[in-house]
C-alpha cells in the first residue's frame, strides 16, 4: 500500500511540474508571434501613407499647368508635365507604385492575420523593391529636370523657365518632393520585410 501512495504522489507531482512549465514554452512561441503581428500592422500603416504620397504626387504632377503671357496678349506659352517626357514617366510610374501598394494592402493584412504565411512576405517583399526602384528612378528623372527648370544651365544655354511659370514650377516641385517621401516610405517598407525575415531564422 505504500508503494502505490508512493507512486501516486511521483505522479501527481510530475503532473503539477509539467503543467506547470507549460505556459512557459507557450509564452515563449507567443512573444515572436505578437512582434510579428504589430509589424504587420506598422506595415500596414506605411502602406497606406505611401498610397497617399504616391497619389499625390501623381496627381499634382499630372494637373501641372501653366500659361504665360509674353510682350502682349497676343504671345502666349504654355507649360504642361506631358511636354516633359521626364514628367509623363513620373506620372506614370507613380501610378503604378500606388496602385500596386493598393493591391498589395490584401497581402498586409493576411500577415497580420498569419504571421507566419511566409509566402506571402516574400512575395511583398520582392515587389517592394521592384516598386521602390521604379519610384526612385522617376523621382530622380523629375528632380533633375525641376533643377534644371529652376536653375537653367548655362554650358547649354539652357534657360530657366520658372521665373516665368512660378505656378508650375511650385506644382512639379512639390510633386517631386511627395515622390521622395513615397521613396522613404518604400525603403521602410524593405527594411521592415528584411527584419521580418531575421526575426523568423531567430
Amino acid at each position: 500500500m505504500m508503494k502505490s501512495d508512493d507512486n501516486a504522489s511521483i505522479d501527481v507531482e510530475s503532473s503539477a511540474e509539467s503543467k506547470g512549465k507549460a505556459p512557459l514554452i507557450g509564452n515563449g512561441k507567443e512573444k515572436p508571434n505578437k512582434l510579428k503581428k504589430i509589424m504587420g500592422v506598422v506595415d500596414f500603416v506605411l502602406r497606406l501613407a505611401a498610397i497617399i504620397a504616391a497619389l499625390a504626387a501623381a496627381a499634382t504632377m499630372g494637373t501641372s499647368d501653366e500659361t504665360a503671357s509674353f510682350f502682349t496678349q497676343v504671345f502666349r506659352i504654355e507649360a504642361s508635365y506631358d511636354d516633359v517626357p521626364t514628367f509623363t514617366f513620373f506620372v506614370i510610374a507613380m501610378s503604378i507604385v500606388a496602385g500596386y501598394l493598393v493591391l498589395s494592402l490584401m497581402f498586409s493584412v493576411i500577415t497580420i492575420i498569419r504571421p507566419n504565411f511566409a509566402i506571402a512576405r516574400i512575395l511583398l517583399f520582392i515587389f517592394d523593391i521592384v516598386v521602390l526602384a521604379l519610384a526612385a528612378a522617376s523621382a530622380a528623372a523629375a528632380a533633375a529636370i525641376v533643377y534644371l527648370a529652376h536653375n537653367g544651365n548655362r554650358n547649354t544655354n539652357w534657360q530657366a523657365i520658372c521665373q516665368q511659370f512660378g505656378h508650375f514650377c511650385q506644382k512639379v516641385s512639390g510633386a517631386v518632393v511627395t515622390s521622395f517621401v513615397a521613396v522613404v516610405l518604400l525603403m521602410l517598407l524593405v527594411l521592415l520585410s528584411g527584419f521580418n525575415f531575421i526575426l523568423k531564422k531567430k
